[in-house]
């Protein structure tokens, strides 16, 4: 098992943790990273683009000129698609991004990209982060005693509001739970900053 400091929001080291290998050191399954990433962009898209085809807009009901002897080409109706405001070929519709993926691919993105942030040296783990009043500065004054100024993601065990909404006003970080933690946010940020507790509860939960 790897071992990794554990810091006081003050950036002192005041212990350490164990992470267990089946979670932080299994051999990194780009297919299962990707089909994870991109179910989860899929998700997000609205689908609701559209647009009408030929049999949805309004006139053309008569056929505009006869078949032949006029020298043009011919039509059959003024809102066929080459038409100024004709029909659109092939309209986009409202539909459903989504695709399913099944709950081994998924722990197996998860353990890939917890593995990953390990083996670049990415992962912060403090013994607690609490506020008493959300405020930005006393968050911005804790990634500077940790010497993070890139993107960063901060993992706790629970909700926390304070800690909520101290970050939120801080560009490229972000504050999530261990619970509600996916891989793209992981994959999204330069720095993975987690509580010793929702580094635990993450253990117990994909060991």
């Amino acid at each position: 098992m790897a071992k990794i400091d554990v810091l006081n929001i003050r950036g002192e080291v005041v212990g350490d943790i164990e992470l267990n290998d089946d979670i932080f050191g299994v051999e990194i399954n780009t297919y299962a990273v990707h089909q994870v990433v991109r179910n989860y962009l899929n998700n997000q898209r609205q689908g609701t683009q559209s647009a009408l085809t030929r049999s949805e807009v309004s006139g053309g009901g008569r056929k505009p000129w006869r078949q032949k002897g006029t020298g043009r080409a011919r039509q059959g109706s003024t809102r066929s698609p080459q038409w100024y405001k004709g029909g659109v070929v092939f309209a986009p519709k409202p539909r459903d991004y989504g695709f399913s993926v099944n709950k081994k691919i998924r722990r197996l993105a998860m353990k890939s990209a917890l593995t990953d942030k390990l083996n670049e040296k990415s992962i912060i783990v403090l013994d607690e982060l609490a506020f008493d009043a959300p405020k930005t500065k006393d968050m911005v004054a804790v990634l500077d005693a940790l010497k993070v100024s890139t993107k960063a993601l901060i993992v706790t065990d629970g909700a926390s509001k304070n800690v909520y909404m101290s970050v939120r006003n801080i560009p490229g970080v972000d504050a999530t739970t261990s619970t509600t933690l996916n891989v793209y946010d992981i994959l999204n940020h330069d720095k993975f900053i987690i509580t010793k507790a929702a580094a635990q509860k993450i253990q117990e939960v994909y060991a």
